[in-house]
């Protein structure tokens, strides 16, 4: 599989692009006005404890907005039988104690922290927050207060895992865990013992501020977009990193001289006239990302929905109609809707629950293979997920991790008409309200002339279609009502005025 990325930066926004085989499957953006916190430590003051939620509200210094610290978020450091545990005994050990204690034993009113953020404020909630500080570097990530080492799971291969827990054995500072990341497959001691050190430099600095500096305080901010993306997706399988900005691609070209030489002949400066994203076909996906209906080859199409608890994603076979077969068919129908599903939640950056709504299949070993092909599909994923198999309904349940808004919300905002609804009351609706309030205001008995200002398709089903509705409200109420045509007012709105003032008295009848 090829596999490229590309760097678009303007004054204003940087992009990243991840393609395998020419497709674009995920899209990172960052505005100039806009700052990602995960991965920042901070340095807090616990304003709530609740025992009830086993959770912990933090002031960290984001605008007021406290953060959210679950009591499975806890690190080993805050354990009170810590000098009492085995050395082997696990993280899942560690939460299942914390959960027995209750946070109220080990967390305190007023009690400063040092945290890291976890996951980002999302809509109405604050940032999510852990006690246990990890700091990545190229080849590992270092963990303090902390003895354990791990391996990456990407790491198939057995023998590697043994050969990296040897060296990181020999190498791995006194109170750090260390976990060797997938990019440290194949790499010698020195590779490893220069992370390490860099690492280790940056612990020593950051906990010097974490001493002194009064809380809430930020401690370490994440690097920037452009640097991280060389740490975290800037892999040996990356054939090239396309960059359309000198600035960018001399920092760049800077962190990869430092950090992994030898990638730095796979980076290059677009120097043509078109827009970098437009010379890859890309930015019409880009576009299409909002786009409820997607479609599939073949004819048939993909429905998106998000709601509030979930995203459900609805296979139809719209004009593919295959052969004689009908159980293949839909077969095919659903691989390619699984290829494609499993891309759109990747390149949307969804989170959270989600339900796959194949077409029902009734061949067991069909619905076997349309499971492995969707999971498949998510092996160069980043995001943690779990997904379960096909149910006799048809349906695929899987939970992905939601680290940051979706690009839905992230490129978006709710329709002022709808308010995120997706649809607005009908003409007629509308007709009917209207003649609603005007019996009201009979009832009030006060006002007999009004003028209504209506959007022109409303004020022609109150007027034609052979039946004047509002010629019905004079007569029943003995009203008089001037029609006023604006087309500045949507469909679904409306504006009552009486008629001797020119007062606008739309709320005074409304439901």
């Amino acid at each position: 599989m090829k596999k490229d990325i590309l760097v678009n930066s303007t004054d204003f926004e940087t992009r990243v692009g991840i393609l395998e085989d020419g497709r674009l499957v995920e899209l990172m953006s960052v505005r100039r006005d806009e700052r990602r916190i995960v991965g920042n430590i901070y340095k807090g003051v616990i304003k709530t404890v609740l025992p009830g939620m086993q959770a912990a509200f933090i002031d960290i210094g984001l605008d007021g907005k406290a953060a959210y610290l679950h009591s499975s978020d806890i690190g080993k450091q805050y354990d009170r039988d810590d000098d009492d545990d085995d050395d082997q005994e696990a993280p899942a050990e560690i939460v299942r104690k914390h959960r027995r204690q209750g946070i109220e034993t080990v967390l305190k009113r007023n009690q400063e922290i040092l945290v890291q953020v976890i996951k980002e404020p999302i809509s109405t909630k604050g940032a999510r927050i852990a006690t246990e500080i990890s700091i990545p570097g190229r080849y590992v990530v270092l963990v303090p207060n902390d003895d354990h080492i791990r391996v990456s799971k990407r790491i198939m291969n057995w023998g590697e895992k043994k050969r990296l827990r040897k060296i990181i054995e020999d190498l791995r500072p006194e109170g750090f865990g260390v976990i060797v990341r997938t990019e440290g497959e194949g790499k010698l001691e020195h590779d490893f013992k220069t992370d390490i050190k860099r690492i280790m430099k940056l612990w020593a600095k950051l906990k010097r501020k974490a001493d002194t500096a009064p809380a809430p305080v930020l401690i370490h901010q994440e690097e920037e977009m452009i640097v991280s993306m060389i740490r975290d997706i800037f892999t040996a399988d990356v054939e090239r990193l396309v960059c359309d900005n000198k600035e960018d691609y001399k920092k760049i070209i800077s962190y990869a001289r430092q950090v992994a030489p030898e990638m730095r002949k796979k980076v290059q400066l677009y120097k043509g006239d078109l827009p970098l994203f437009d010379q890859y076909g890309i930015e019409q996906e880009i576009d299409k990302m909002l786009d409820r209906k997607v479609w599939i080859r073949k004819g048939a199409y993909l429905v998106i929905d998000q709601t509030e608890a979930m995203v459900t994603i609805d296979v139809n076979t719209g004009r593919f109609v295959g052969g004689r077969d009908q159980e293949n068919t839909i077969l095919q129908v659903n691989m390619e809707a699984a290829r494609e599903a499993a891309r759109q939640i990747r390149l949307r950056d969804i989170g959270g629950l989600l339900i796959c709504d194949f077409i029902d299949m009734y061949n067991r070993d069909n619905r076997r293979r349309l499971f492995e092909e969707f999971k498949s599909c998510f092996k160069n994923d980043r995001a943690k997920r779990a997904i379960n198999p096909v149910t006799e309904f048809g349906l695929i349940e899987m939970t992905r991790e939601r680290v940051r808004m979706s690009h839905m919300h992230h490129l978006s905002e709710p329709c002022p008409y709808c308010a995120g609804l997706g649809r607005v009351a009908s003409k007629e609706t509308m007709a009917t309200k209207i003649e609603r309030w005007f019996q009201r205001a009979n009832a009030d008995g006060k006002l007999k002339e009004f003028h209504l200002a209506v959007n022109p398709l409303l004020a022609e089903t109150m007027t034609g279609n052979g039946i004047n509705r509002l010629n019905r409200v004079m007569k029943n109420f003995r009203f008089r009502i001037n029609l006023v045509r604006d087309t500045t007012i949507p469909i679904q709105e409306y504006k009552i005025y009486n008629a001797e003032n020119n007062e606008e008295i739309t709320e005074r009848f409304k439901v």
